[in-house]
């Protein structure tokens, strides 16, 4: 079986949500590490004393966002390449039982 063609839209949906639930596990990660931070330090005397939680919240909210859009934008292009090449080189083999 040779892939010679792939829906770019199709591709990019997926790689979208894919990478949005990377970018939920990251932000998640990044929010901890932002509020264990906020509490590292005396609060009384940091000019912004909850820049750390506010970053962390943000985290969880903003990455997942970027890394979606960002995904679904950049699997749209890879996807037309791939179409593209394919017409030129054949396209990939792939074996399957």
């Amino acid at each position: 079986m040779i892939v010679k063609h792939v829906a770019p839209v199709s591709v990019a949906k997926v790689a979208g949500v894919v990478y949005a639930f990377l970018g939920l596990c990251f932000g998640a990660l990044f929010s901890l590490i932002g509020m264990a931070g906020a509490f590292a330090f005396d609060r009384s005397q940091a000019p912004f004393p909850f820049a750390g939680l506010m970053f962390g919240a943000g985290a969880i909210i903003v990455l997942p966002i970027f890394y979606g859009i960002i995904g679904f934008i950049f699997s749209l292009i890879g996807a037309a390449l791939y179409n593209l090449v394919a017409g030129w080189v054949g396209g990939v083999e792939v074996e399957m039982q």
